[in-house]
C-alpha cells in the first residue's frame, strides 16, 4: 500500500521519500512505480515526459529516522498492528512534519495518537487498493484532530485526484466496517460450499455492480490484513465479525493473496 501512496503523490509532482528497510523490496518498489507510470502513459493518463519523471521523484530510505525534517506530510502505511504503528508514528513525529497521517483501515486514531506530542496534527488517511485507480480517501478525525489538519488532508487528497469522505474515529470507520462484513460473509459462503469463488464474486459484480468481487478484493488487500481487521472489529462488535476458519487456515499456511501468489485465487498463472 505504501508504494501505491508514494506513486500517486509522485505522479502529482511531489518529491517522495519512501521508507523500506529491506533493500530488495525497496528496489522492487521503485521498479513497480516505474512500471505503473509506463502503464499510465499507455492509457493516456500521463504524458510521456510526465511518466518518465515519476520514478525520479521517489527515493528510498532504510529507516524512518532518516526522513528529512519539516516534511509537509508523512503517511504511515505499515501492517495493521497497534504497537507497530505507534512505534513508527512516534519515530515519524520526531521529524517534525506539518501533518502526520496513518493509512490504517480500521484501528482507532485516538489509540494510535496516544503518546504523540501533537495529536492535533494527526489523523487517518485511508487509501484503497490499488491506490492508483481507486478514487477515494477516507479521512478519519480523532478526538484531538484539528480542523486545519482535516482541511490539509482534503487538499492533499484533491491534489492527487482523489475524492474524500470525513468520518469520526470509530472501529472500522465507514468503509472497513462495510467492506469487511461483506468479505467475511463471502468467505463463509465459500467455506460452506455455497458457490465457487468466481461465482460469489460475479454475484456482486453483475448483480450489484461492484467493480470487484469480495474474494478477489480480499486477495488484493491481503488475507492477513483482512484477518487482523476482523479480529479487531470482533472485539467491539462481537461474533458477526469473527473470522471464518477458512480465512484463519489460509493465513496460517501463508496463503495471503496476490502478494504471496495464492489466496482465494491462484496468482502465479
Amino acid at each position: 500500500m505504501g508504494l501505491g501512496v508514494a506513486y500517486v503523490f509522485a505522479a502529482a509532482g511531489c518529491e517522495i521519500a519512501l521508507v523500506e528497510p529491506d533493500a530488495t523490496r525497496a528496489e522492487r518498489a521503485l521498479d513497480t512505480i516505474a512500471r505503473q507510470a509506463s502503464r499510465a502513459e499507455e492509457k493516456g493518463k500521463l504524458a510521456a515526459e510526465a511518466a518518465r519523471a515519476v520514478a525520479g521523484r521517489v527515493r528510498t530510505l532504510a529507516a524512518t529516522e532518516e526522513l528529512p525534517s519539516g516534511l509537509d506530510l508523512i503517511v504511515e502505511a505499515v501492517p495493521e498492528r497497534v504497537e507497530l504503528k505507534r512505534g513508527v508514528l512516534t519515530a515519524a513525529e520526531t521529524r517534525e512534519p506539518r501533518m502526520l497521517a496513518s493509512n490504517t483501515s480500521g484501528l482507532s486514531i485516538d489509540e494510535l495518537a496516544s503518546g504523540l506530542r501533537h495529536p492535533d496534527s494527526f489523523l487517518g488517511m485511508h487509501f484503497f487498493n490499488p491506490v492508483w485507480s481507486m478514487p477515494l480517501v477516507e479521512i478519519v478525525r480523532g478526538t484531538a484532530t484539528s480542523e486545519r489538519a482535516v482541511d490539509t488532508a482534503r487538499a492533499a487528497s484533491e491534489r492527487i485526484g482523489k475524492q474524500t469522505i470525513v468520518v469520526k474515529d470509530a472501529p472500522g470507520f465507514a468503509t472497513s466496517r462495510l467492506g469487511v462484513a461483506l468479505g467475511l460473509e463471502a468467505i463463509r459462503m465459500l467455506q460452506d460450499g455455497v458457490a465457487s469463488a468466481p461465482d460469489i464474486d460475479r454475484a456482486m459484480e453483475l448483480g450489484y455492480r461492484h467493480p470487484m468481487g469480495p474474494l478477489r478484493l480480499t486477495d488484493l488487500v491481503g488475507l492477513d490484513v483482512r484477518l487482523d481487521i476482523a479480529r479487531h472489529l470482533a472485539k467491539t462488535y462481537g461474533p458477526r465479525f469473527e473470522p471464518p476458519q477458512l480465512l484463519v487456515d489460509k493465513v496460517d499456511v501463508g496463503e495471503t493473496g496476490k502478494k504471496s501468489g495464492k489466496g482465494f485465487y491462484d496468482w502465479t498463472e
